[in-house]
Order: C-alpha cells, then sequence, then structure tokens
C-alpha cells in the first residue's frame, strides 16, 4: 500500500510544477444518491485519491506553494461522535494532519471564512475548469470574496485560471513502483477471477452466473471491480459496451469476458474469449488465432521509444493481413490498410491508459504527434474482431462472433512487462478450463 510520505511527494511535486504565486483547489468525490436514502457506492475522485489518500468525501485539498504557514492544507469534516454508530468515526482535522501528513487542516464548514484568504497574493489559480458546474460555481464564491477583501487592504487575488490536467495528468501517467505493484495486484486478482469464471462456463448457464462468479472471485480476495464488466455471450460480444449480462449461454457459441478488478483505487483492465461448448469450431478459432497474433505483435512494440499508435498499427497490420486471408476482406491487403476496410470488423483502437481510472489521464499526442512510450506508462492491449449477425457478404458460420483479447502492459526499459500474464491466452488451455469446474 502506498504510504503517506507518497502523497506528501506527489504534492510538492505538483506544488513545483505550479509554482510560487499559485493556488491549486482539488475537491473530494461526493456521495451521490441512487435513490431515496439509497447511495451509489462511495468511491473517491482519482486525482484527490492520487494527492491525499484521503478516503472521504465533504474534503477539499488547496496547495499554497511558498506560504510560510502551511502549505498543503486539508478541509475535511470534524470528527463526527454522533454519526459514528451508523457510519464510524470520520478521520477529522487533527487527525488528518497525523495520519495523512498534511501541514495544516480545518472543518469544511469553515472554508468559506479561510479559503478566500488563501487566494491572496496569488496569481494563478490552478483546478479542474468546468469538471464539475456545482463547484465551479463555489470558486468563483470564493473568488470574488477574496478580490472584494483587496478594496480593504489585502493582496491581489488570482487573475489567471489554469486547468489543472495539464500538469497533474502528467505526473499520474508515469508510475512509481509502488503504483506498479498495486496494478500488479489488481492484475492477478482479476486473472484468478476469469480463471474462476472460465471453469464455471458452460451450454444453459447465464451470463449473470458468470458475472457473478468475477464479483465473488473479486471481492473474496479484498478487492472491488474496476468496472462494469462485459460478460457477452454470442452476438452480444458484438456489441462493444455491452451491459444485459443475463442472457442464456448456448452451445456452440463464444463467451467474451472483459472484467477487472480495483486494489486501492488502482485498476486492471483484462478481456478473454472462451468457446461455450469448450471447442472453438473452425471459423471461430480462425478468428481467435488473428486476434492472438495481433495482439502478440501489438504487444512486442510496447516498448521505450516506441510512439504510442505502433502497437495499434502493428495490429491493425496483423488483423488485416488474416481477415484477407481467411477470405472476409477482399483485395489486398496494401489496399485494405489504404482504405480502412479492416475497420469494419476492428472498429476501435488497440488500447489506453490504465492506472487509477480504468481509462487513464495522459495526452496520447504532444504537438500533434503521437506520444513516446516511456518507462513507468502502463497501458492495455486489446485488439478484437466482431462480426454482426447477418453481416453481408460473410459465411454464417462467422456470424455473431466477437473475440477480444485484453491484457495489462507496462512500459519499461526492456521488454514490456505483461502484468496480467498469469492468465492463459493460448486456445487450447483455454478450452481445457471451459467447464472444468463442473
Amino acid at each position: 500500500m502506498l504510504k503517506p510520505a507518497d502523497f506528501t511527494r506527489r504534492r510538492k511535486q505538483l506544488m513545483r510544477l505550479t509554482g510560487e504565486g499559485s493556488i491549486t483547489l482539488v475537491p473530494a468525490a461526493v456521495v451521490r444518491v441512487r435513490n431515496n436514502d439509497v447511495y451509489y457506492p462511495f468511491r473517491q475522485d482519482s486525482d484527490f485519491q492520487y494527492l491525499t489518500g484521503f478516503p472521504e468525501p465533504d474534503a477539499l485539498l488547496a496547495l499554497v506553494p511558498g506560504r510560510k504557514a502551511a502549505q498543503a492544507i486539508l478541509f475535511c469534516r470534524e470528527a463526527e461522535h454522533e454519526r459514528a454508530l451508523y457510519d464510524g468515526l470520520n478521520v477529522g482535522p487533527e487527525a488528518a494532519v497525523e495520519r495523512f501528513g498534511f501541514d495544516d487542516a480545518f472543518p469544511i464548514d469553515d472554508i468559506d471564512d479561510i479559503l478566500p484568504g488563501l487566494m491572496e497574493g496569488r496569481e494563478r489559480l490552478f483546478y479542474q475548469v468546468g469538471r464539475d458546474e456545482k463547484f465551479d460555481l463555489q470558486v468563483m464564491a470564493w473568488l470574488n470574496r477574496a478580490r472584494s477583501q483587496v478594496r480593504t487592504g489585502a493582496r491581489a487575488a488570482p487573475t489567471e485560471f489554469v486547468a489543472l490536467s495539464h500538469h497533474l495528468s502528467e505526473l499520474r501517467l508515469l508510475k512509481t513502483p509502488a503504483e506498479i505493484r498495486l496494478m500488479r495486484e489488481a492484475a492477478t486478482i482479476t486473472a484468478r477471477a476469469h480463471a474462476a469464471a472460465i471453469t464455471q462456463v458452460r451450454p444453459g448457464l447465464t451470463e449473470a452466473h458468470i458475472h457473478g462468479e468475477l464479483l465473488r472471485t473479486m471481492v473474496s480476495a479484498g478487492a472491488e471491480p474496476s468496472y462494469e464488466a462485459i460478460v457477452a455471450g454470442g452476438r452480444n460480444a458484438c456489441l462493444l459496451h455491452y451491459r444485459g449480462n443475463r442472457d442464456a449461454l448456448k452451445s456452440g457459441e463464444l463467451l467474451l469476458i472483459d472484467a477487472g478488478a480495483e486494489v486501492a483505487g488502482y485498476a486492471a483492465d483484462v478481456t478473454r474469449t472462451v468457446p461455450i461448448s469448450g471447442k472453438f469450431t473452425p471459423e471461430q478459432r480462425a478468428l481467435y488465432d488473428i486476434v492472438l497474433d495481433a495482439q502478440l505483435a501489438a504487444i512486442d512494440c510496447a516498448r521505450a521509444g516506441a510512439s504510442w499508435i505502433d502497437p495499434h498499427l502493428a495490429a491493425v497490420q496483423a488483423i488485416t493481413a488474416g481477415l484477407v486471408d481467411i477470405g472476409l476482406l477482399k483485395g489486398t491487403v496494401k489496399k485494405n490498410l489504404a482504405d480502412e476496410g479492416y475497420k469494419r470488423f476492428f472498429p476501435h483502437k488497440t488500447g489506453h491508459w490504465l492506472g487509477l481510472d480504468v481509462h487513464d489521464v495522459g495526452d496520447y499526442k504532444i504537438n500533434e504527434h503521437w506520444r513516446v512510450l516511456e518507462p513507468g506508462m502502463v497501458m492495455t492491449v486489446e485488439p478484437g474482431i466482431y462480426i454482426p449477425w447477418g453481416a453481408s457478404g460473410v459465411p454464417k458460420a462467422f456470424w455473431g462472433c466477437g473475440v477480444r483479447i485484453e491484457d495489462d502492459v507496462l512500459v519499461t526499459a526492456a521488454e514490456p512487462d505483461i502484468l496480467s500474464k498469469m492468465l492463459t491466452r493460448d486456445p487450447r488451455e483455454i478450452e481445457r478450463m471451459v467447464g472444468s469446474a463442473q
């Protein structure tokens, strides 16, 4: 797990980037009502989590570099002893300083009186402008109050608004060894969950049964889902963001499982495709082998010094060649690459950044050029082929086949490190696993 010193170091890094004369505001996530007295499970805002490790809502981090009294200041709820019977005792300002390494902390109820004063003498205000309309209005109220105090002799308030993401996203993009350990743990639990689910697969069960096995394995390991799983049998696998997860599993069809665990806020994201009857048909196996070849080629390109787009280009080349070879694309490989004919069956990119968010922060291009991969970046590699039911010009044996293979890959100074490599991709091993828990 991360230590208070890790979060202190991150706050200092960010303050060095924003510089003296700035103030940075990062709010915690809010509790959201699901219906009546029922709430959605609370999940901390990723930026706030990255900089604080503080687990509660109703909080705000203020970073004021160069301030003598205190530079890293937390506003949070006071310890509410009367609510402890219901929710447990919350941390409170005093304990927050001691346990989380802030320079100072104040009750959140006092923020309107204190924060405008922290803005005095600051030229630039950093925060996630436009992300939350309610917070935007609150920031303007604090700023107007700070500006009104200038007329009574206070120092000037900020006149420049700067998007915080420019600096913070770049910090989050490069993972430290401690973060990588957490992501490796998340990937390991994810692999166990997929393996447990695959051994349950057989005709006559439902997608919901497999989904339940994923959840059971993750939660019992002390993790939680990093996103809503996709458990898609048959033609459902051709819907990239399928959410039903309740249809029956049918003999002779494929099952696509896209699920990841989250550990201490850090996500995994893994996909496997399995034959529900325990044996790929020749057509299914042909598609699976093409996707696996594409993934292996893409992973081999996930190296320091390569371009972000290189893994995708490698996957596109392999999938296009494979589809031409089995006759699902007509014409030459060169023509289909030039015309982007492959997009009919491979419509998405090959991956995304991974970290505190499943689709993690970080620019893919810098100055209109694809960015260069660096050690410490973590990405998914997930090529796929999807043949919709009734696809014209395609033999019926391919209809309704959706195949995706996805793993989490750490860019290193040497070979790509597949964090989820403990979960097999070998089609013969997958066939042996299917239904083996019966």
